[in-house]
């Protein structure tokens, strides 16, 4: 079956792998109907499934999205882990807290790149980036040759002030994004990313690099609330995409979400403290809500 006898919504990616395709047309299906639960996973408290495993007795349930993160070049553990989530029927999503050339967290906060350097062609700052990206692009080649697509949310809340990826204001960024995903797409052939556009709490005007580069688009925020504020301003951007809550950390009740008429396709709560403060009674209602999907009611795509 070729693509085109599949796709109801377009990917930003006119060459998305079918795997892809079927991921995206699963999304835009339940958008708006049922949340997708989600959970980041950490590698550093014992083992990489200590949140998982914490729902899993918290809730009787797993989620449907497994988040992992290329954080201190980990390349070969998130592929083995994203490979073993995809083989139980589950849906992944990477991040990366890197550095300008690699590294992790103090990294990618503390770096302050030149951009005029680093956004040209030929300079030593310009292909020292494209090398260090080649080492997740690897990672997430691996992925595409086992059929696995990947919801890829790169240079995360971007518009919040903390990163390097931000610190040369909005118009950079788009360069810098757009950059990003020509690279991938057309250089690297990585055809099984959906590309998630991930605004920090502001959802700041002028960020937005354009519908033909990314395919979802979300804010976060840890307030603890169903993020409406979040919600509105990604509605104003007028993409027709949809919107995830791609990281918060006390996840409210379903009814709130309803009532605030903020429904996301997805939540994702954090890792470490932040699962394990939530209010147990309430993440078991979440996760045992019919208006949630958990990796046991996904379907086989």
């Amino acid at each position: 079956m070729q693509n085109n006898d599949i796709k109801k919504h377009s990917l930003s990616n006119p060459n998305a792998s079918e795997s892809a395709v079927r991921l995206y047309d699963y999304l835009f299906g339940i958008f708006g109907k049922k949340m997708l639960t989600a959970q980041q996973e950490s590698v550093w408290t014992g083992s990489p499934d200590k949140e998982l495993k914490y729902i899993k007795e918290t809730t009787g349930k797993l989620p449907a999205i497994r988040g992992l993160d290329f954080i201190d070049g980990d390349f070969d553990g998130v592929v083995l882990r994203a490979k073993g989530w995809h083989g139980k029927g589950g849906i992944v999503t990477i991040c990366w807290h890197t550095g300008l050339y690699g590294g992790g967290y103090t990294e990618c906060k503390e770096n302050v790149p030149d951009f005029d350097k680093l956004l040209t062609e030929g300079t030593d700052e310009h292909r020292a980036m494209l090398q260090s990206w080649d080492k997740a692009a690897a990672a997430l080649a691996e992925l595409r040759d086992s059929g696995i697509p990947v919801l890829w949310r790169f240079f995360h809340e971007f518009d919040g002030g903390w990163f390097w990826w931000e610190k040369g204001g909005k118009d950079n960024f788009i360069r810098l994004w757009r950059l990003m995903y020509n690279y991938f797409t057309r250089e690297k052939g990585l055809d099984n990313l959906i590309w998630v556009l991930g605004y920090a709490d502001f959802v700041l005007e002028g960020w937005y690099p354009g519908n033909g580069y990314c395919d979802v688009i979300g804010s976060d925020t840890y307030n603890n609330s169903t993020h409406k504020a979040g919600w509105d301003g990604l509605k104003k951007l007028g993409t027709n995409k949809p919107l995830a809550f791609h990281e918060c950390g006390n996840v409210p009740s379903v009814e709130d979400f309803e009532r605030d008429g903020a429904f996301w396709l997805w939540f994702m709560i954090w890792h470490t403290e932040f699962i394990f403060k939530n209010d147990r009674e309430n993440l078991k209602r979440v996760y045992n809500s019919e208006k949630t999907v958990t990796l046991d009611r996904l379907p086989r795509l």
